[in-house]
């Protein structure tokens, strides 16, 4: 495809009404044009059901046999099952998509002459955008400025270091003869990130033009599955194989019978439809869209539904230390030089740095800059060496201009962690402020005083410089050798008030934090001891670097602190715990917490992040706040538990219910009920439910981590199931010898019972407790009773006649009440018994 070149747009960018006619020439900023399908084929998708198809078939043939009104009916049940998922998943994914609006990523851009943010997805050919530190590069351009711009293009080069972009000399109009290579020096690309610096840029291809775009077949790859996604597989299984085994033994038992081949046939396939939870897809969808939502109102924006299950399976939170755990809100207390006296020599280097450095600036640098007002206006910025993760320093080449008390010097400033710049220096100043040697004894000083401002909570920065040659026009990595010492500049950030009651109610609620921080364990040991947070082990970056992936896996579940460690180091942690079998949750907010929050099973970041962050991020706080954090982990939890009581449901009383119907084939000398009565009977059972995702959950269930257990369902199915069979079996009992119920009644009364006792059990099954103790949303409560008195009106009502249905005798419901209370009681008690079991 031939590359899509920009006009040339002018310093005040476009105008809206520009911007608005390139798009609708150039699309939408894109890697692929998500061409929705029309709402009446994203409808007939949902016929593709394998199990819908044959009953649809059956339909048919039942027809060609003659049985018009049955067919009909089938086909109407069919039908209303197909448009009830239907429209309960649109509506779902129509609210989560509007949760994902409001944190979609943006882009600083010149409209009408003025800087505005405009969403990503709308920039155009032509739009001139600004960029900086943290940012993704919304779209292939041409830089027209740039000062100290590194970006990191690793998703196309595969080369994982940052690589420096200028602008050319003399700007010129983009021209169709212009190519866009990888390594032009002007150019840049979607899914590049800037590292640090800033730049102006005119944007040339969009979308799928772009070079990404032409090989977004291969980088959209689809992700893993999630452990929700994985639960749900596994407990489809498990149920198909269930049904499977009966469909097909209730198959050959009606054909060893003799009985009509397309009677049986209809009979086992709504059988398999009665077996199937195939309203599993829509309660899990609507739950989680629910959950999002009420998350939302929390202050917490879900981007993607499935991590709101993960929320409430994390066992493990890993997060900073800066902002989270403390106010961040940092101020500058103390400038020191080597001696531990205050010095304004110290002060002004690292004014000198601050102020000059264009690349990725941190708190510490706004705390520096607050402190005071130095003139700088002698001294003139040459080059920089920008901050990375890495070397965790930076450095600016600095010229001073000359007068009589000052003769011209450049001088290269160096400001970093304290570990780090020691290492560098070869001299300190003496106390007439020469550069002498830095000997042991002198080393120790320097170590003693940066341990003991550790341990009083400072956050510190090292401060080093040395004067360059005056030819030295350029500033590399290996110019930070050789350096002179001057000392520290010392920090404070409180620790908030609200992290501790946080700490303490996450560890009441089973989640284990620790903290993974680029600070050094003196500071990370004092902010844990005021927030009472107890200390289990500390792992730093330079132990953790001498070990192997079996080492550090052997360590992490010991270690709630692992300090100076780079991005690298925490992307390993997070690994090691998942390896343990931890669902882990990384809390981040800046470029190097990206690819940690890309590997968690839940990475949050917050609405003041940066662009990278936020992408790789499945949840957005817009409070920078733990407790906000665990308000989302209970709805998380709340979540996950509406999802249960629905699939308990379908492994006991409905599962029960439909063994009974397959077992009664053996004795019956007829089908104990119409194929089209079964699929009414479970159309019915899932109106029931639909209030389901609105239910309120126990406080108990909400006390600890949630996790799919395929064991767990199975023992509660093999439990509470043959508890609705054994009803079930005494309904047919009665109904044969009390009642001497011939086919059509024999089926009726069997209808209404099975309908009642498995919407009713709801009501049981949906708590632990007590079911007079924990009270259901009102919603399942007229849901549940409004079901079940239609299916005793219909034997009634004019329906009854094209359903099979006969009126039932008075005697009938006063015997169904009996039988209801019963079995109601007797669930509860194998409920009771089966938990009591679990706890032991």
């Amino acid at each position: 495809m031939a590359p899509l070149n920009a006009p040339q747009s002018a310093e005040v960018g476009l105008t809206t009404s520009e911007a608005q006619q390139r798009l609708q020439q150039y699309g939408a900023n894109r890697l692929q044009d998500a061409k929705q399908l029309a709402l009446i084929w994203q409808f007939l998708l949902n016929f593709r059901n394998p199990l819908v198809l044959i009953l649809l078939a059956a339909s048919v043939l039942t027809g060609v046999t003659g049985d018009v009104s049955g067919a009909l009916i089938i086909g109407l049940i069919v039908v209303m099952s197909v448009t009830l998922d239907f429209v309960q998943a649109h509506r779902a994914g129509k609210a989560a998509a509007s949760l994902a609006m409001k944190v979609a990523v943006t882009a600083m851009a010149l409209r009408d002459g003025k800087t505005q943010q405009i969403p990503v997805g709308d920039l155009v050919p032509g739009d001139v955008v600004h960029l900086s530190a943290g940012d993704l590069i919304p779209a292939d351009a041409r830089l027209l400025q740039a000062n100290d711009f590194f970006v990191n293009q690793a998703q196309l080069t595969g080369e994982p270091y940052p690589v420096e972009k200028t602008a050319p000399q003399a700007s010129a109009p983009t021209t169709p003869g212009d190519t866009w290579e990888l390594d032009a020096a002007d150019r840049i690309y979607l899914g590049s990130t800037v590292v640090s610096g800033s730049a102006q840029a005119l944007i040339g291809r969009t979308g799928s033009t772009t070079a990404l775009g032409q090989i977004a077949v291969d980088l959209n790859k689809t992700a893993p599955p999630t452990a929700f996604e994985l639960g749900t597989r596994q407990f489809g299984t498990m149920i198909m194989r269930f049904t499977l085994l009966m469909v097909l033994v209730t198959l050959l038992v009606n054909v060893a019978l003799h009985r009509p081949l397309l009677e049986s046939f209809l009979f086992a396939v709504a059988l398999a439809v009665g077996l199937t939870p195939e309203l599993l897809p829509m309660v899990v969808s609507v739950t989680l869209t629910k959950g999002a939502l009420r998350m939302a109102a929390l202050k917490v924006i879900v981007k993607r539904p499935s991590a709101i299950q993960d929320m409430g399976a994390m066992d493990v939170l890993c997060t900073d230390k800066t902002g989270t755990l403390t106010e961040a809100r940092i101020r500058l207390e103390r400038y020191l030089d080597t001696q531990g006296k205050s010095s304004d020599q110290v002060l002004e280097l690292a004014y000198q740095n601050s102020f000059f450095e264009s690349g990725l600036k941190s708190p510490l640098d706004d705390a520096i800059l607050a402190h005071g007002d130095i003139d700088v206006s002698r001294w003139t910025k040459i080059d920089e060496v920008p901050f990375d993760f890495e070397r965790r320093r930076v450095s600016v080449l600095l010229q001073s201009t000359s007068d009589a008390n000052h003769p011209l010097a450049r001088r290269l400033v160096v400001k970093g962690a304290p570990e780090d710049v020691i290492t560098l220096c070869t001299h300190v100043l003496d106390d007439n402020g020469q550069p002498v040697p830095l000997d042991d004894a002198v080393h120790d000083r320097i170590h003693k005083l940066f341990d003991s401002l550790g341990e009083e909570g400072f956050r510190v920065l090292g401060i080093a410089w040395r004067d360059v040659p005056l030819e030295m026009a350029h500033a590399v990595v290996s110019d930070e050798s050789e350096l002179v010492f001057a000392g520290f500049t010392a920090f404070l950030d409180p620790p908030k008030v609200s992290a501790g009651l946080a700490l303490k109610a996450m560890t009441e609620s089973g989640v284990a934090v620790k903290i993974v921080t680029g600070d050094n364990e003196r500071v990370t040991r004092h902010v844990c001891t005021e927030l009472n947070l107890e200390i289990q082990g500390v792992l730093t970056g330079t132990e953790i670097a001498v070990m192997n992936d079996d080492a550090l896996r052997a360590r992490v579940d010991d270690v709630n602190l692992f300090c100076r460690v780079n991005p690298s180091q925490k992307n390993r942690v997070i690994l090691a715990l998942k390896a343990r079998g931890h669902v882990v949750g990384y809390l981040g907010d800046g470029i190097n917490d990206a690819p940690s929050l890309h590997t968690a099973d839940v990475g949050i970041s917050v609405d003041e992040a940066v662009d990278v962050a936020k992408q790789a991020a499945a949840m957005i706080l817009l409070e920078k706040d733990l407790m906000v954090l665990h308000q989302g982990i209970l709805e998380g939890r709340r979540t996950f538990g509406n999802v249960m009581k629905y699939i308990m449901m379908a492994t006991s009383s409905n599962f029960g219910n439909m063994f009974s119907m397959a077992a009664a084939t053996l004795f019956l000398p007829f089908l104990p009920m119409l194929p089209l009565q079964i699929l009414l009977n479970n159309l019915l059972y899932d109106v029931s439910e639909i209030a389901l995702p609105l239910d309120d959950v126990d406080a108990e269930d909400l006390a600890a981590p949630k996790r799919w257990d395929m064991r767990f369902i199975r023992n509660f199915m093999l439990t509470i199931g043959p508890v609705s069979s054994l009803f079930d079996f005494l309904t047919f009992y009665l109904l044969i010898k009390l009642f001497n119920a011939h086919e059509s009644l024999f089926r009726t009364g069997w209808f209404v019972e099975s309908i009642a006792t498995q919407v009713l059990v709801i009501f049981v099954i949906r708590t632990r407790r007590n079911p007079l103790r924990s009270h259901p949303n009102r919603w399942l409560v007229l849901s549940s009773l409004g079901v079940v008195l239609t299916a005793m009106a219909l034997p009634f009502s004019p329906l009854a006649v094209y359903l099979g249905f006969t009126p039932l005798p008075g005697e009938f419901f006063a015997l169904l009440a009996a039988l209801l209370l019963a079995y109601l009681l007797m669930v509860e008690a194998g409920k009771r018994w089966f938990y009591h079991r679990q706890s032991r």
